[in-house]
């Protein structure tokens, strides 16, 4: 199956990190792009793209039925990515319901392929810690599936492989850790890096994750929807990194100092504990350390995308180059203070 020129391709989500990569690499093939758009959402990574703008809150069962309208393959990833919001049930609503609504209109209207954005995060990570990387096939242990994003993406998950079961052209692709421009937010796995730029990052916690480039992420989708079998999930990334090696990656480009100090895991739990207890459901506000986060970075999140490699052709560049090009994007649209940038030897 090919995504051939004038192909009319919906993509929710389409003004998001991953989705306005997907957008971009879809309009230089040629496609025909329906992007779906939320209701007073920002749409700055839509600038300049020669797309179709429909409106469409994936919580709206009618609107997305309505945006889904003359398409033939679908790129679903629009979700609420996070570690914390200030009414939990948004995660299900969106991730869950939202997904659910994706589907059903996908089936009314004879979509094709649909492509799923999963996440790595429904993944089981028991031989992480040992230095194994988690593959598609490792199914994840329930009772450490911490965090509504998490459980809500593995609920999410299911139903698209039960309609996959049902007989619905489903493909899921789990993407890493992605870096690179357009990351407005930014994401959880951004602001590592804005934080660093800004120095606001006094240590770190012995822990591992594996960097991919967004653009290379966008890469794999299109590849996920032409050579990808239906049912089936992929894992598309780059390199697995220690944060040590990440933070002297950062310190290399950016040309500032390196974080040396690395902390007791125990105090990261710690302050993810005491900061979503005052600043999250006693003040109401967005925690410094959501205590997701924190628990998430006391985890080796390391994976082995061969199965993408293998099937789908999927290639991604060395992490130095994502971390590159999401510093440079982060200096050049003003997350970084003067006082921070005038210290900075970017090559």
């Amino acid at each position: 199956m090919t995504i051939a020129v004038g192909d009319r391709v919906a993509v929710s989500g389409a003004a998001g990190f991953i989705g306005s990569a997907i957008t971009r690499l879809l309009v230089k093939r040629g496609a025909s792009v329906i992007a779906l758009a939320e209701p007073g959402g920002d749409r700055r990574n839509l600038r300049g793209l020669d797309v179709e703008v429909r409106e469409a809150d994936v919580r709206d069962a009618l609107a997305v039925r309505r945006a889904l309208v003359g398409s033939r393959f679908v790129f679903h990833t629009a979700a609420v990515y996070g570690f914390w919001a200030r009414n939990p049930a948004t995660f299900h609503e969106v991730n869950v319901e939202g997904t659910r609504n994706v589907l059903e209109a996908a089936a009314a209207e004879g979509v094709e392929r649909l492509v799923y954005t999963s996440t790595v995060a429904t993944l089981g990570l028991d031989g992480t810690a040992r230095g194994k990387p988690a593959t598609e096939d490792d199914a994840a242990d329930l009772s450490r599936l911490f965090g509504r994003y998490k459980q809500s993406k593995y609920v999410a998950e299911h139903e698209v492989l039960r309609a996959s079961a049902e007989g619905a052209p489903v493909i899921l692709v789990l993407p890493t850790f992605p870096l690179g421009p357009r990351d407005h937010r930014p994401t959880p796995t951004g602001k590592v890096v804005v934080d660093f730029l800004n120095g606001k990052m006094p240590g770190y916690v012995d822990t591992a994750m594996n960097v991919t480039h967004v653009d290379d992420v966008a890469a794999g989708h299109l590849l996920a929807l032409e050579r990808g079998r239906p049912g089936r999930s992929y894992i598309v990334g780059g390199e697995n990194l220690s944060m040590c090696e990440l933070l002297a990656t950062l310190s290399v480009v950016s040309g500032l100092p390196p974080v040396t100090l690395r902390l007791p895991k125990a105090l990261a739990l710690a302050a993810g504990l005491v900061s979503e207890t005052l600043e999250g459901r006693i003040l109401g506000r967005h925690p410094s350390v959501p205590l997701e986060a924190a628990r998430m970075s006391t985890t080796a999140m390391i994976f082995d995308d061969s199965r993408a490699r293998s099937e789908l052709g999927y290639r991604s560049r060395p992490a130095r180059d994502a971390v590159e090009d999401s510093v440079r994007w982060f200096v050049d649209h003003g997350y970084v203070a003067p006082a921070r940038r005038r210290l900075l030897a970017l090559g």
